[in-house]
Formats: C-alpha cells, structure tokens, sequence
C-alpha cells in the first residue's frame, strides 16, 4: 500500500534514459511535507524515455520508449495494445493463415497524409480497452477462444527514437521507420501466443505471454523476443510522461459529426486509469489558485471522465506555440487534482517543459498532499 506522506523539502530528482528491460529508479527518503517538486526524465527534444512517478512516494521509473511493441492485458478480458509512442499502427488482414505473404500499405500510419482516426489503425487514445476491436477500443480486436478467428495483422512497427538535434524549443521525436511485420494472436490458457514474422516469410516466430495481475500489462518486444518490464506494479504509479497517439479533431463532416485525424503528440501525460488514478483539471479563474487549494475544496463529481479517458491532463498543460513563431509555454492559468488508488488527494502544478537553455523534454511539477 502506497504511504501518504511526501518528502519535507523541495528536490528535483533526474533520472538518466534506460535503454534495458530494467526500469531506472530513483526512490527519494519520505517523511511528513507540504510539497515536493519532480523532474520526470523525458530525456530531452528527442523525448526518448517513458516516465511513471507515484505521488505517494515521489518515485520515479524510465524505460526507452523503443523497449516495447505490444502489451498484453492483464485483466480478465483478452487485449492487446500498440505502443503508441512509436505511432505504431495495425490492420487485420482477411486471412488466419500467418505464413501467407503480406505487402507494405502506407495506409496503415500515423499522422501522414491526414490518416483518419476511425480507419481504426491505432487504440482509442481515452485508454478504454473494450470494444470490437478497429479503434473502437483496442486497435487489435479481443482475442477469442476459437483460435480460427484470430486474423493476421498487418504491423507498422512506426519510428524510431530520433538522435537528430532540433532547433531550440523545437522536438525531434520519430528516428528512422522500424519497418513491418505480421502478427497474429491467440489465446494460451489463461495467457496469450503471439506469431510474428516479416512480410515475405512462409515461417514464423512463436512465444507465450503469461498474465501477471500485479501489472496492467505483461509488455513484449518483437526485437527481443521476450516480455520485458515497462510500467511499474498497477498501484504503484500516477502519472505517465510520454510520446502519444492522440486523435486531432480538424472540423465536421457533412452530418455534423466530427472529423478527426491520428496525430502524434510530445510532452503528453496520462493518468493511471487502469490502475485506479483519478484527475481533474481546475481553472484558477473558478478555482481558485494552486496554493489556496485545499482538500475541502475537492469535488468528487469531477473525477468521473477520468474513469473512462486517460487524457484529461494530456497536452493540456502547455500551450503548443505558433505559427508567429512563439515557442511553447507552461500554461498557468490552471493545475490538477489528482486522487490515488488508496484515496490520497494531491494537487499538481506544473512548472517548467524546457531546461535553462531552452530545451523541451525538460519537465518539472510541484505537487502536494490534500488536508
């Protein structure tokens, strides 16, 4: 169980990118606080690493963001996500049979030639897993019991971490293309199979993932050929800072329904839903400010959409900047509360998104316990 105290003085805690199947931790001495400043090693403007921190406890943990392809649910459905930070994408294929040879569809992307979020080619960004598959909560459809229904998927494995270094204010997330393979999926008991080849090949990988319930997913990479550890116990994190497949809304359509494109995001964070995190966004103008923010002052009514959509800090916290050339900016007209599964109340300020010398991926948050 998480502790509900916070460290006695303001510290940034830095944490280097990891690029093995271990997590980077940084664990801070606790005791009786008011408040605690982080630094969630993003890594920079080329945002390799993703961060989870647990409020509780101020702890951090890193892993490269290209340690992961998929990652198995632990729950008692059958799902399987995309690591949307790559802006991986999927289609299923009319065939079962893995061993047939498939071809490259530039269709099946993120971001490029204004790709429709309801192509259904990556997870819906709120986060909820059901669904029939195709967007409509996962991209990749439950995995059923009668393994003749499981379809090949057509993978865009998306980009790589980027090494290039942008302009200052600027970020360089997407590398080189990762390529493509074919994936299909089973049921493995209680467990999953996962075949994975390339394109042309009449032959296939094949490996087991077992369900772990400490975890809100059991992670594999298709590099590797294993699981590998990303996210840390399912109660043991908040908030996530990463790279994110998001849907861009760009206007309506001809019956007033809304258009809206896949669309990669930098400097996102998302809560723990799946883990029992809830957050709400407070405007100071009806608020009040951060630091007359108080537990009284808590509205339980408004952590309700955080049930069902893990995006309710996202972007929101700073401007994007312009195309008048201006830069992006903390936005301060606004902070977050944020209630963890052991009913600890917090609030969240951020602080900064760039470092002393104008670098983005540099963030920093004060936060505190609610009395």
């Amino acid at each position: 169980m998480k502790k509900t105290f916070l460290l006695l003085s303001f510290a940034l805690l830095t944490l280097g990118s990891c690029s093995s199947d271990d997590n980077n931790d940084t664990t801070t001495p606790v005791g009786p606080s008011v408040g605690q400043v982080l630094q969630p090693s993003v890594g920079g403007p080329n945002q390799p690493n993703q961060v989870f921190v647990d409020l509780s406890t101020g702890k951090i943990e890193s892993v490269n963001r290209e340690t992961w392809d998929f990652g198995f649910s632990n729950s008692s459905d059958f799902r399987v996500v995309i690591n949307g930070s790559l802006k991986m994408a999927v289609k299923k294929l009319e065939t079962s049979d893995i061993t047939l040879k498939q071809e490259i569809n530039l269709d099946v992307t993120v971001g490029q030639g204004e790709t429709s979020a309801f192509n259904g080619y990556v997870d819906n960004p709120t986060g909820v897993l059901a669904g029939a598959g195709a967007g409509i909560g996962t991209a990749i459809a439950e995995i059923s019991a009668i393994d003749a229904d499981n379809k090949v998927y057509l993978v865009n494995l998306g980009a790589a971490v980027s090494t290039v270094k942008p302009s200052v204010g600027s970020v360089e997330v997407d590398g080189a293309a990762r390529g493509w393979k074919k994936v299909r999926i089973l049921r493995s008991g209680n467990g999953y199979k996962i075949q994975y080849a390339d394109l042309a090949s009449a032959t296939f990988q094949e490996k087991t993932i077992a369900k772990t319930a400490d975890f809100n997913f059991a992670f594999f990479s298709l590099t590797k050929g294993n699981t590998v550890s990303v996210e840390p116990q399912k109660t043991k994190w908040d908030l996530a800072f990463t790279t994110f497949t998001n849907y861009l809304v760009t206007g309506k359509d001809a019956e007033g329904k809304d258009k809206a494109v896949t669309y990669g995001y930098s400097d996102f964070t998302v809560s723990n839903m799946k883990g029992g995190t809830q957050v709400y966004q407070v405007l100071v103008a009806t608020g009040g400010s951060y630091a007359d923010f108080t537990k009284a002052k808590v509205d339980e009514a408004n952590f309700k959409i955080s049930l069902t959509d893990q995006r309710i800090i996202g972007a929101n916290w700073r401007n994007g900047g312009g195309q008048n050339g201006s830069l992006p900016s903390i936005r301060t007209d606004r902070f977050y509360v944020i209630k963890d599964v052991d009913g600890n109340y917090y609030k969240v300020n951020f602080l900064t998104m760039t470092n002393t010398a104008g670098e983005r991926g540099n963030v920093s948050f004060e936060y505190a316990l609610l009395k």
